[in-house]
């Protein structure tokens, strides 16, 4: 069986899907890494919403993709950018997340972190007209109820701190207090303009050098309270150097989507823990990657998670924001959920042969359970847009 794709250029071209899915295992919790998913949601496809209004999600799928992520033995980084969080799902939605998510990670024993932002002040035609204590007010309420769910904390990035903050004095006093007032360490976010580019400038600085130097000023200023740091700026070397000057006990968490595979690897002077959103899509392969690494075989942990670089690449390119587009069609593909539909009407952020590489790209990798169902669904959609088999 074959099935024409659209290419770039625009002609259709042959490709034979592969027959098998790849074979992976589960097993015991993973011993030389802590590996956090992010998740997406799965949007009610029966809602009769339009793009601006709050998101309706179908939360059957959505808890029932975080208890397949937990079988393989990842945690989930709940309510982050990869679950639209800013870009479709709204705090109000993001907070039910977050209590339906920790809810069902303590009846399966999953582990779960969920991000503390300040999304409940939205952007006005005026930008963030807010003071910078009503923003450090938003992220106590969002820490309290985190905290109340009893899941881990995730201190995210905050659209509407890097409007109104002067300087870096502002983060360190915003960071600090927050710092002083978590009940348990947290794990720190800094999410790089290329996933928002409302977020350029965040720590005081457009010169990453600066930024630097405050992010590890209110790490050393508190290194009881962080458990880590997550660092998603899609520039290895950044995060090596970052990671070698952090306290003793500090962990970093690669978010890097390019370079993830040698940063997880590691080098003679440390390693990076895993919180990325290419581990929704890959899931179970990357589970069965971590699970040789354990056993000290990082060639082989490396022959199986390098190859899988394309994709992420490829799927986050440039408009990186919109990646979630193609995290969410590979999930209706591999029969996570029966649709392609998001909050937000986001199914449209890719084009079609976007779409069509990154099929081609998750089956090689042998990604999809059922391969035969997954070239239906990639059908269907081709026949939507006019494309005939």
């Amino acid at each position: 069986m074959t099935i024409e794709l659209p290419g770039a250029d625009g002609r259709l071209r042959t490709y034979t899907p592969r027959a098998e899915p790849l074979a992976v295992t589960t097993g015991a919790p993973f011993t030389a890494r802590t590996v956090f998913s992010a998740a997406h949601v799965v949007a009610d496809p029966y809602a009769d919403t339009t793009p601006d209004s709050p998101a309706a999600v179908d939360w059957d799928a959505t808890l029932a993709f975080r208890r397949h992520l937990w079988s393989h033995g990842l945690g989930v980084a709940e309510a982050m950018d990869t679950a639209q969080r800013g870009m479709g799902l709204d705090w109000a939605g993001a907070a039910e997340l977050i209590r339906r998510s920790s809810a069902e990670a303590r009846s399966v024993g999953g582990l779960i972190a969920c991000g503390v932002g300040t999304d409940q002040l939205p952007a006005t035609e005026a930008g963030y007209p807010y003071t910078l204590d009503e923003v450090r007010a938003a992220y106590e309420e969002q820490l309290a109820l985190v905290e109340e769910s009893g899941s881990r904390v995730i201190l995210m990035a905050s659209r509407a701190l890097v409007a109104v903050a002067k300087g870096p004095e502002d983060y360190l006093e915003v960071y600090g207090h927050l710092l002083r007032q978590a009940a348990e360490p947290v794990i720190l976010h800094w999410l790089g303009p290329m996933f928002d580019p409302a977020l350029e400038g965040y720590w005081g600085s457009t010169d990453l050098d600066a930024a630097t130097s405050t992010f590890l000023q209110v790490i050393a200023a508190h290194p009881d309270k962080v458990d880590g740091i997550k660092v998603s700026l899609l520039d290895a070397q950044r995060e090596i150097d970052l990671r070698r000057k952090l306290p003793d006990g500090v962990r970093c968490y690669t978010g890097d989507d390019f370079n993830y595979p040698e940063l997880i690897a590691g080098d003679d002077q440390g390693f990076s823990h895993a919180l990325l959103g290419i581990f929704d899509p890959l899931g179970p392969l990357a589970a069965e990657a971590v699970r040789v690494l354990d056993t000290g075989d990082t060639a082989g942990f490396r022959s199986l998670l390098d190859p899988t670089v394309e994709l992420s690449r490829h799927l986050f390119q440039t408009p990186t924001r919109f990646y979630k587009t193609g995290v969410v069609f590979l999930a209706w593909l591999a029969g996570h959920q029966s649709h392609f539909t998001m909050v937000g009407g986001l199914q449209s952020a890719r084009s079609l042969p976007h779409l069509a590489r990154a099929y081609e790209l998750a089956d090689g990798l042998g990604l999809f359970p059922d391969p035969a169902l997954a070239e239906t669904r990639m059908k269907n959609l081709l026949s939507l847009y006019g494309v005939t088999q």
